[in-house]
Order: structure tokens, then C-alpha cells, then sequence
């Protein structure tokens, strides 16, 4: 389980393309005015498929 360690965004360079709401298997994200948003940090489980999938690399995940 996370240990704090949340995923976090670069909300200049993200789309909104909705990549990291797809994959996401906690539901950790949504898209709000057009740009995804951390809605549940804490349901985080540190897979990293959020970092995989988005296409502009402005998801970062400390240690992953």
C-alpha cells in the first residue's frame, strides 16, 4: 500500500487527454476543466501505470 507518496502533475503541460483517468485501477484521477486532477491521493497504490500512459511525461511518481 502507498506509503504518502502520491502521484503528482505538471498541470501546465498536461492535455486533458484523459490517459491516467483510463488506467488508473483506483480511480485516483478525473478530468476537471480540461486537465486531469489528483482526486484521490490516497487510494494511490504506486503502480506507475499513470507515468507509463501519459503522452506529455507530466506525471511523476516519486520513486517509480
Amino acid at each position: 500500500m502507498a506509503d504518502n507518496n502520491y502521484p503528482e502533475i505538471d498541470i501546465e503541460a498536461c492535455t486533458g487527454c484523459g490517459e491516467c483517468v483510463e488506467v488508473c485501477p483506483t480511480e485516483v484521477f478525473e478530468i476537471k476543466d480540461e486537465k486531469s486532477n489528483i482526486v484521490q491521493p490516497e487510494e494511490c497504490i504506486e503502480c506507475g501505470a499513470c507515468v507509463d500512459a501519459c503522452p506529455e511525461e507530466c506525471i511523476t511518481l516519486e520513486g517509480y
